[in-house]
């Protein structure tokens, strides 16, 4: 249907890509090769042409800057349709399922996400807490270490276990006061937002029946930059269907500091048997010289 205005302006591997119809579908696409417009494109192709309500689909990435643009695309391309679907960040997803089920949690509905400086406030309370100085652990190193742990889905008692130096060790102490604290202000982290999620899945089935039932289709991009807690999200949200279409470019990973894990895309096809693979190879942001 070359005609088709979706499909407009789309090269062969770009369209393949948008009208994949089902099944787990892995697209490595390095920047500049157009993989926006494919994710806002398949959206639009699901709904328009496939007859997908909406609110079935769910697309996460990872930056306000990069939702805010896809959910403009997709409304150019759907209008008022385009409005019902669930498009967004990986933490504002999370924020937004974590309200829904805070009673599961113990937390209230009104629960504060505290940003960088709050943390730190709280880390500092922590070493004083334990007589321990900022000169010997930095506040902002102990976080560093913490948010590593809750990303590779560790608790306190977890991480103390396989502490291995002193400085691991007191870290162990300071992530139990520090998680103790949040707990006792109603407050949350932005690595909570992730690690609650996936207990939240795990510890309660019908919650997670519920998501697998709302959300038939997941498209997730930057995939190479996600982490451990990302990775379980994912994979718990599209297991049912296995509509799940990722973007990613296996070359690069820029939040290897936060934890991002390349295997998660490297492992793609293992962890997802049948899994179609399509390569955006064409570059449309670069000069001719750079190229």
């Amino acid at each position: 249907m070359m005609d088709d205005p979706i499909l407009t302006d789309l090269n062969p591997p770009q369209q393949e890509a948008v009208q994949h119809a089902a099944g787990p579908l892995l697209i490595l696409a390095g920047a500049g090769s157009g993989k926006t417009r494919v994710i806002t494109r398949r959206i639009a192709y699901l709904i328009a042409r496939r007859g997908v309500q909406p609110w079935n689909i769910l697309a996460v990435t990872f930056t306000n800057k990069a939702a805010d643009e896809m959910r403009k695309r997709v409304e150019q391309l759907l209008g008022a349709r385009g409005l019902g679907v669930a498009l967004g960040t990986f933490h504002s997803t999370c924020a937004r399922i974590l309200r829904k089920w805070h009673v599961e949690l113990g937390f209230r509905s009104s629960f504060v996400i505290y940003d960088d400086a709050d943390q730190l406030g709280v880390i500092r309370d922590c070493l004083k807490a334990l007589n321990l100085s900022e000169k010997a652990l930095s506040p902002r190193s102990v976080l560093a270490r913490i948010s590593r742990a809750k990303n590779e889905m560790l608790t306190p008692g977890e991480y103390a276990a396989t502490a291995a130096d002193f400085t691991e060790e007191r870290t162990a102490k300071i992530y139990s006061m520090y998680q103790e604290r949040l707990r006792a202000s109603h407050a949350v982290d932005f690595d909570d937002l992730l690690m609650l999620t996936v207990h939240l899945f795990r510890d309660h089935p019908h919650i997670l029946e519920h998501y697998e039932r709302l959300w038939r289709y997941v498209l997730v991009d930057e995939y190479q930059d996600t982490n451990q807690a990302q990775y379980q999200i994912v994979n718990f949200l599209s297991r049912r269907h296995g509509n799940l279409c990722v973007v990613g470019d296996d070359d690069q990973s820029i939040y290897r500091w936060r934890g991002a894990d390349l295997n998660n895309i490297l492992d793609f096809e293992q962890d997802h048997p049948g899994c179609r693979v399509i390569k955006l190879e064409q570059n449309y942001r670069s000069t001719q010289n750079i190229l």
